[in-house]
């Protein structure tokens, strides 16, 4: 294919392999040359919400406060009976319906292959719903947040 026929006629207006009449069909700053990819900064690093931490971090806490906060919610604040519905047991059931169906269940029906990210209760067990495998559903979070949005879960 040379370069005239090329569908896109996208060429970096600085590479000089590229004939230079085409460069007027270039939009200001499109290019594909390697040389001239500028990626999008981050947003900048703040401080470490824990007291008296200097770590610079994107999240709310570093990594060392943040399993701290974590286990403080799991102690504290977390519902009891939620965290007695999913111990021990559900993550070792979690872990056996994950290494059985490892793709987004949602996403193989529109013949995307996604890796599971979370496992789906299609009855929740508020509502008499088990751990069975039948029961179960592997998901990509995307998915998973779509269902539970749509089915009112946790925000209605």
């Amino acid at each position: 294919m040379t370069i005239e026929s090329h569908p896109l006629h996208l060429l970096p207006l600085s590479c000089q392999k590229f004939k230079p009449s085409l460069c007027g069909a270039i939009p200001w700053g499109l290019s594909l040359c390697p040389e001239e990819v500028h990626p999008m900064p981050y947003k900048p690093k703040k401080p470490c919400a824990h007291s008296g931490c200097p770590e610079l971090t994107h999240s709310r806490f570093c990594p060392a406060h943040q399993r701290l906060a974590d286990q403080q919610y799991e102690k504290y604040q977390r519902d009891p009976e939620t965290r007695k519905r999913y111990g021990r047991v559900w993550r070792r059931v979690r872990t056996r319906y994950v290494a059985e169906h490892p793709l987004c269940e949602e996403c193989l029906k529109d013949g995307k292959h996604t890796p599971v990210q979370e496992v789906h209760h299609i009855r929740p067990l508020s509502k008499g719903g088990s751990h069975a495998p039948d029961n179960l559903m592997s998901l990509c979070t995307s998915c998973h947040s779509a269902i539970t949005a749509r089915e009112g879960g946790r925000w209605g």
